[in-house]
């Protein structure tokens, strides 16, 4: 109970993490999000035989989404291929399942919080009442004006607005987002906005914050790639390291 307890409140934190950048950056590299899925049912998840994830480990293959759409059928995702990001969490979350269930003797001696961090002020967000209907419609307002991925638990989303809001939206963030920068000048009438708000003023301040939003792209999928290449690094490969090997679970 204590490692589960532990397991969901880490869960949380880094899904609601996880929204907060997934509102900055709604698309991944497509290569990247393929591997990622790989990983996850070679290392942890391991529903197939090893013989049997052919299909899904043949990357570049124009009928990779079919497999993938054939496989969270396998293993019971009620999300669709086109729901991405939920069925991407979902995954994750049968992934800790599944690694809980393949060490519980491990996981059931955890030892207790200490004395000193059960003093420790507790999350006021857990005191809500998330069941709440006008607490639903104002987390779901708040979430959709701050373009923040919506998530069937209405306190992760909550927990990612704050995070947002901490920062991008504080004085110090603000401040720090107004020292000027060194860069190339660019004209705006070279950039096809998409809307029109009604106001030239409106419309130039939109492109402006757009082109600022792909920058900021750019140097996520930049760090995305480096954390990639840091944790292949270290995890072995299957295929040479035999002593991984598991066929099914």
């Amino acid at each position: 109970l204590a490692f589960w307890e532990l397991t969901n409140s880490a869960k949380q934190a880094v899904e609601a993490e996880n929204l907060t950048r997934l509102g900055v950056a709604s698309e991944i590299d497509e290569t990247e999000f393929r591997n990622f899925i790989v990983w996850l049912e070679d290392q942890k998840i391991r529903h197939y035989k090893i013989e049997d994830r052919g299909n899904l480990r043949n990357i570049p293959s124009s009928g990779w989404p079919k497999s993938f759409e054939q496989y969270l059928q396998d293993v019971n995702c009620p999300f669709t291929v086109e729901e991405r990001q939920e069925s991407v969490d979902w995954l994750l979350g049968l992934a800790v399942r599944l690694e809980y269930g393949d060490n519980v003797e491990k996981y059931k001696n955890c030892p207790p919080a200490t004395a000193t961090e059960a003093a420790k002020p507790s999350d006021p967000l857990i005191h809500l009442d998330s069941s709440n209907p006008d607490f639903k419609a104002g987390v779901l307002g708040l979430a959709s004006l701050l373009k923040i991925q919506r998530h069937d638990d209405y306190l992760v989303m909550l927990k990612a607005i704050r995070i947002l809001i901490q920062e991008r939206l504080t004085p110090e963030a603000i401040a720090k987002a107004s020292q000027s920068k060194e860069g190339l000048p660019v004209a705006l009438d070279k950039h096809i906005l998409g809307f029109d708000t009604g106001d030239a003023t409106l419309n130039e301040a939109a492109q402006i914050l757009r082109l600022l939003h792909i920058e900021e792209l750019r140097d996520l999928q930049t760090r995305i790639n480096e954390a990639i290449v840091a944790v292949q690094a270290v995890i072995a490969d299957p295929k040479t390291d035999h002593r991984l090997g598991k066929v099914g679970r």
